[in-house]
């Protein structure tokens, strides 16, 4: 509730019209009732010697109520109930004063009466409502007039009328322009024939093609379509609609933010709406508690993961964010992105750095001081590693090697390394470098917690998670090059299968993992492994994308098998059998218990890889690495 210090002069006004009208219902109620009857103006005299309290009392009911600082463009059915409620409340108030007051004390019989007071009930709620509609519609017309005139696009809304209705509600406001909504597509048939704030549900999805050739017949052509969120449902088929739309030329965008409280907002429709499952609800006040006012150390803060990690960290108001990256062109292109944010009041650092660098490392880190280190510089491309095996055991592992020992001597509070899925039961070098950091980390963990130390010890976790959606390296913008290039469009096997999800989800649900090991009561895990849902099959997704284009798979884009490469398998796992996962109670993340090597073991093969590496010598490598992780080249392959 506002203070009555902060109450502006827009409030003071709305104040007097609101006292004003009061004084005038209650005139008019005891006029209406007691009209042309000299018992009238004999109760004026007493009627003007209780108006200064009546008037007192409704100033304290009216701002106790919020009714003076409700912006009227806005008012709503809530702001209508709230009117009635203040009326019901100074009515009582006239009920009190009448029957225990003013009869028993002052005129010895009733003063206002029921008749009176009843009366005064329904002009109140008339007295307050009536401008405040007004006002509400008038900006309403003239809000719509500006939509229609200003080069508006005649648009169709695809999805059901609750996704409609929000979108209405925008264009309304001035939120969403240059469109004009002139009928609903739904796929629900109880929306079928029915009107939505002036606009009509002309008929289902499938209806697209048969609306359109009616409205261009009439010369009111279609120029856009706005896919809402109940579009991309599976049983819409969104493909299908999006091949349709496109071959009739119209402009297609997607409303992506109608959940998440922020103002209606157009968007390019991308491959990420396509997922066949729903994101996770992420609970952002437990990443903001955890964030907030904290040094930050992100590394490979220029690759999708890293850069989405250092604006979530942003954004959840760090104090300070240092970005290690090799890359000179990336490190570029990330601080700018963080410079042109809004919450651009962040301390943001970007250092030129490779993690296999230990001293460069240990440096930087140790001179910065971070409360958190989120470890996402890696060498992540399967087939590279399998021919480049030590350049993967020098980035993943030694680098690793080198950022965890860092993040402890500088006295952080947790590091959070992004592992993969492809660590478990690994097939190729990168699950294989990628499964002996976890260990590495596993291991240091553990011998900071035996630590008899005054606070809390360090937390050293993974994070696993599987492909990313339009991260560097990924399928999806391959596909896409291969799509604008005319095809064909390669797939290595019919039957592969991985788990996709959103960068965003992703990231959000890393700094989800690292709250839930920072808990007060440390948990006993300190490998994540990140809900991806169902595994997308990639023919499919290769599919959806050439349907995305506007075209046709098979007929106007070919897709073509090439084999499975080295290193790859048909289907990702998400748990080894020797390693049982584990519910933690937060929604999108399970744990694993993976076999932890004493730190003196890992000690030892770690030592056995320098000198292999030094040699240049792949066979040693292997079989150190064979020997740290048997299950390599397990039969799950």
């Amino acid at each position: 509730m506002t203070r009555l210090s902060q109450l502006t002069s827009r409030n003071l006004l709305i104040a007097v019209h609101d006292l004003l009208v009061s004084v005038v219902a209650l005139f008019a109620a005891f006029y209406i009732r007691f009209e042309g009857a000299s018992s009238f103006w004999e109760r004026v005299p007493l009627l003007l010697q209780l108006l200064p309290y009546f008037i007192a009392f409704s100033f304290v009911v009216f701002y106790f109520s919020n009714l003076l600082t409700t912006k009227w463009r806005f008012i709503s059915l809530p702001d209508a109930l709230n009117i009635v409620r203040v009326a019901t409340v100074l009515t009582l108030a006239l009920l009190v004063l009448d029957y225990i007051i003013v009869a028993p004390n002052v005129r010895g019989t009733f003063f206002f009466g029921k008749l009176t007071i009843i009366l005064y009930w329904f002009l109140e709620i008339f007295a307050l409502s009536t401008l405040r509609f007004a006002y509400r519609y008038f900006r309403y017309t003239r809000v719509r007039h500006h939509a229609r005139s200003e080069d508006a696009a005649p648009a169709l809304l695809i999805g059901r009328t609750a996704d409609a209705e929000v979108v209405l509600r925008g264009i309304e406001s001035g939120a969403v322009k240059r469109i004009w909504p002139i009928g609903i597509l739904s796929p629900s048939m109880a929306d079928r024939g029915q009107l939505i704030r002036g606009v009509p549900v002309l008929g289902g999805i499938d209806d697209i093609e048969d609306v359109a050739t009616d409205f261009a017949r009439r010369g009111k052509p279609i120029a856009r379509a706005l896919m809402m969120p109940t579009a991309f449902e599976p049983d819409c088929h969104p493909e299908t609609f999006l091949m349709r739309a496109r071959r009739l030329r119209l402009i297609i965008s997607r409303l992506p933010s109608l959940e998440s409280g922020d103002a209606p907002r157009l968007a390019p429709v991308a491959v990420e709406d396509l997922l066949l499952r729903p994101s996770e609800k992420i609970d952002y006040g437990r990443l903001e508690a955890l964030v907030r006012g904290k040094a930050v150390v992100v590394t490979g803060g220029g690759g999708s993961i890293g850069a989405e990690i250092c604006q979530r960290v942003v954004a959840f108001g760090a104090a300070r964010l240092l970005i290690l990256e090799n890359s000179e062109p990336a490190l570029y292109a990330i601080t700018e992105v963080l410079a042109a944010a809004p919450e651009a009041k962040v301390a943001v650092e970007g250092r030129i750095a490779d993690i296999r660098d230990r001293d460069r490392v240990f440096a930087l880190i140790g001179e910065f001081k971070p409360d958190l280190v989120f470890h996402a510089a890696a060498l992540k491309h399967v087939p590279i590693l399998e021919r480049d095996w030590s350049e993967g055991v020098k980035t993943n592992i030694f680098g690793s090697i080198n950022v965890a020992d860092a993040a402890v001597a500088s006295g952080a509070e947790a590091m959070v390394m992004i592992s993969t899925d492809k660590a478990i039961e690994p097939v190729s070098m990168l699950g294989l470098t990628k499964r002996f950091a976890e260990m590495y980390c596993q291991a240091l963990d553990r011998q900071l917690a035996e630590r008899p130390i005054g606070r809390p010890p360090m937390r050293l976790i993974s994070v696993r998670f599987g492909n990313v959606l339009a991260s560097n390296g990924s399928v999806v913008p391959k596909f896409k090059a291969q799509i604008e290039a005319g095809g064909p469009v390669t797939v290595t096997h019919p039957d592969m299968v991985r788990y996709f999800m959103t960068i965003r989800e992703a990231c959000d649900l890393v700094i989800t993992a690292a709250s839930h090991a920072l808990a007060p009561e440390r948990p006993g895990v300190s490998v994540y492994v990140l809900n991806m849902g169902q595994p997308v099959r990639i023919v499919e997704l290769a599919e959806r994308m050439i349907r995305l284009s506007g075209l046709q798979p098979g007929y106007d884009i070919e897709i073509v098998f090439t084999g499975i490469r080295p290193g790859e398998r048909l289907n990702e796992i998400l748990f080894a059998s020797e390693e049982p996962p584990v519910e933690i109670g937060v929604a999108g993340i399970m744990a694993a218990k993976p076999n932890e090597p004493p730190m003196q073991t890992l000690k030892g093969w770690i030592a056995a890889l320098d000198q292999a590496i030094a040699r240049n010598d792949p066979v040693t490598i292997k079989a150190v690495l064979k020997d740290a992780v048997p299950e390599f080249g397990s039969s799950a392959a």
